[in-house]
């Protein structure tokens, strides 16, 4: 945590009034991979920001909902306040159109994450909430004895093979370093001889409440554990976290070994 108590996180901080791309901060990914069993694993990270703004050469405001998308496997994931504190740096600053935006942005996180971070723009009439896909897991009769992260949760059910697509809502983790509450939906599909129980997987799910990670570190540590658990031939987890200070957070990872820059995934209600 030494890294991160260097970041403003936690910390009372004065909105930047100009320009700033050194408030960006970089947390080193394997900070928390040293501690997950090796397992095939690809992906990005998708981040919407909700309150993008900049000038125009005539100094009229411009905004847009601006998508994210970084890989995996960059070497440090940007934390998120500072992201924040660095898209508002933008609110002042005049850009001869959105490309020379885009392109100063751009150069910016790709520079914190150590990898190419590709971006792109909609309108802020664009609005299309859907659904996750597969079954909903959050009716199911399950008794919760735990509310840390325990593997040992996770079950086979002995008639069950193939492919297998499972969804929740009740995902919460915390800030590793305010406490605050991360609210999130995840998927899980997955291919294997023997498919998890649908009540195993809820209990586990909800096992990371009182949890103190960021957010990709979760679902990296759920990825882990249902290789490991099952060993299936695909395995594909996402997550749909509720957004905070205008930004949300989407980890998808999955088992292939060229992962899509743009995944599909829903915007859904809470988002």
């Amino acid at each position: 945590m030494s890294a991160i108590e260097q970041s403003q996180l936690g910390h009372h901080t004065h909105y930047p009034t100009h320009y700033d791309p050194s408030l960006l901060f970089a947390v080193p990914r394997a900070l928390n991979r040293v501690q997950l069993s090796p397992s095939p694993m690809q992906g990005v990270d998708v981040w919407t920001a909700y309150e993008l703004s900049w000038l125009n050469t005539q100094g009229l405001p411009q905004v847009a909902i601006a998508e994210f998308s970084i890989p995996a496997s960059s070497p440090n994931l940007i934390e998120s306040k500072s992201f924040k504190l660095y898209l508002n740096s933008l609110n002042a600053h005049k850009f001869s159109d959105s490309h020379a935006m885009m392109t100063q942005v751009t150069h910016d996180l790709s520079g914190c994450a150590g990898a190419m971070v590709t971006m792109r723009l909609h309108d802020v009439n664009n609005l299309s909430i859907g659904q996750l896909p597969g079954q909903c897991l959050d009716k199911l009769p399950v008794n919760i004895n735990s509310y840390t992260p325990d593997p040992a949760l996770l079950s086979l059910d002995p008639h069950l093979s193939g492919d297998g697509c499972w969804h929740s809502h009740l995902l919460k983790s915390n800030c590793p370093v305010t406490n605050q509450p991360d609210w999130g939906s995840l998927v899980i599909e997955m291919r294997a001889r023997k498919l998890p129980k649908a009540e195993s997987l809820l209990a586990y799910i909800v096992s990371y409440r009182d949890h103190q990670d960021f957010h990709e570190h979760c679902v990296e540590s759920i990825y882990s554990d249902l290789w490991h658990a099952f060993q299936p031939e695909r395995l594909t987890v996402y997550a749909r976290y509720v957004r905070r200070g205008g930004l949300d957070i989407n980890p998808w990872r999955c088992h292939e070994k060229h992962a899509p820059t743009w995944p599909v995934m829903p915007r859904l209600a809470r988002q």
